[in-house]
């Protein structure tokens, strides 16, 4: 199958590496996460990953409660760093070249995020993952994943989620929610469709990088969605 794209960044939120756990890291799933990833990188091309923090931050959230919001964040950027290591190292198992890149100066563990060097270890065919968010408070990894699509001129972001695309309401709350298959990115912000944060939907729309909204559980959708299939759902002008 021939890529519809040269280069692409994965957002994966920090509960997909859970699996059916109630918190941490699952084995099997971050293999099975490292296998799709492999699958793409394999046809040719460059694979930038953006991880959340959710499955380490939600077995300490009850000790955050009335925590200050800036401390909060700063923890739970240090949790995408494990993720980032532990995604990593799964890759090196697997025999898929990998770089972690930080947002946060932690420079004994992983190295701090020159988007130059990003770029670089793109175009020799290593995996780059990136950590701790954009370095601030307040910003989700929505916002991360929206800001280094562009930085590193990614022709697409791909938002891998446990539902099969974007539906009109919560499919697991309401029966009655439609999949859709195309949407511009104002009627994401209007119709406040959840998918990713406000600052992400708008910093996707000036520059022009399209949304791909996809079933992560379902093996081969990276590929198909990279492949250029119809897979989910497609946020773009």
């Amino acid at each position: 199958m021939t890529p519809k794209f040269k280069r692409i960044l994965l957002k994966l939120s920090g509960e997909a590496l859970m699996g059916d756990d109630p918190f941490g890291i699952n084995r099997q799933t971050i293999e099975g996460i490292v296998a799709e990833v492999a699958q793409v990188a394999r046809l040719g091309v460059e694979v930038a990953v953006v991880i959340g923090g959710g499955n380490i931050f939600r077995g300490v959230a009850p000790g955050a409660a009335g925590m200050d919001r800036a401390t909060a964040d700063y923890m739970g950027m240090l949790a995408t760093v494990m993720n980032a290591l532990a995604l990593q190292d799964a890759m090196r198992q697997a025999g898929l070249a990998s770089r972690v890149q930080s947002a946060l100066n932690i420079e004994q563990v992983v190295e701090p995020y020159i988007r130059g060097k990003a770029i670089r270890y793109l175009e020799e065919g290593k995996v780059v993952i990136f950590a701790a968010g954009t370095g601030n408070p307040f910003f989700t990894t929505d916002s991360a994943a929206a800001l280094r699509a562009n930085e590193i001129h990614a022709e697409v972001l791909l938002k891998a989620t446990r539902v099969d695309g974007l539906y009109t309401a919560d499919p697991r709350l309401d029966p009655k929610a439609e999949l859709l298959g195309e949407v511009s990115y104002q009627q994401v912000l209007e119709k406040d469709l959840k998918v990713m944060d406000a600052a992400a939907i708008s910093l996707c729309r000036d520059n022009g990088v399209p949304i791909a909204i996809f079933n992560l559980t379902r093996p081969g959708n990276v590929r198909r969605v990279v492949c250029g299939e119809r897979v989910g759902s497609i946020v773009r002008a």
